[in-house]
Parts: C-alpha cells; sequence; structure tokens
C-alpha cells in the first residue's frame, strides 16, 4: 500500500471525471482501491427496501462513490487553489518535524 499525500478532512478538487471541479471534504480514505470518498462527489443512487426491525425507511437515497485518488487535488488553505502538496522538514522546539506544504505559494498546510 501506498502513502497517500491526501489526508482525511483535508479539502481537495476533483480535476477528472463528471464532477469536475467539484470542491468537498476528504471524508474516508481507501487505501486498498487507491481511492477516496468525496463529500458531495461523484454521487450514486441507492434503491433501498424498508427494514421495519431496524426502523430504516425505504426510497432512493444518494450516496458518495470512491473517486481514484490520482482524480483529485488537495486545495491550499492559505492561498485557495488546487496544488501539488510537498513535505519539509521544520524545526519546533529544538526537534525537527515532517510537514506538508503547499508548491505554489510554500505555506504549512496544517
Amino acid at each position: 500500500m501506498k502513502a497517500f499525500r491526501i489526508r482525511k478532512d483535508d479539502k481537495v478538487m476533483v480535476i477528472a471525471g463528471k464532477d469536475v471541479g467539484k470542491i468537498g471534504k476528504v471524508l474516508r480514505i481507501l487505501k486498498k482501491k487507491d481511492a477516496v470518498i468525496v463529500e458531495k462527489a461523484n454521487l450514486a443512487k441507492r434503491h433501498t427496501r424498508a427494514n421495519p426491525y431496524t426502523n430504516q425507511p425505504g426510497g432512493i437515497f444518494e450516496k458518495e462513490m470512491p473517486i481514484a485518488v490520482s482524480n483529485v487535488m488537495v486545495v491550499c488553505s492559505a492561498c485557495g487553489k488546487a496544488t501539488r502538496v510537498g513535505y519539509k522538514y521544520v524545526e519546533a522546539d529544538g526537534k525537527k518535524r515532517k510537514v506538508r506544504f503547499c508548491k505554489k505559494c510554500n505555506e504549512v498546510m496544517e
């Protein structure tokens, strides 16, 4: 499995597919599938039968489906643009720690 540059709760922009240009928050990361689930993006309709034992109503519901990691890009909180993510070491309190930064404006993304 790979280490992704995208993390849960990151703000991302969809750069390929039917929802191109949509911006949303990452809800889940599916490492085995190399995919992420983005809020309000790649919606599919799910037909569900009512279940009286669990008080679950029936009907047609919209559900977010996975999007390949290569089709989303992190949105920088400082400059507000979709950008690539880099890593660098920052020294604080005598300790070095690895942080992500925006490749466009060089601001730390945390």
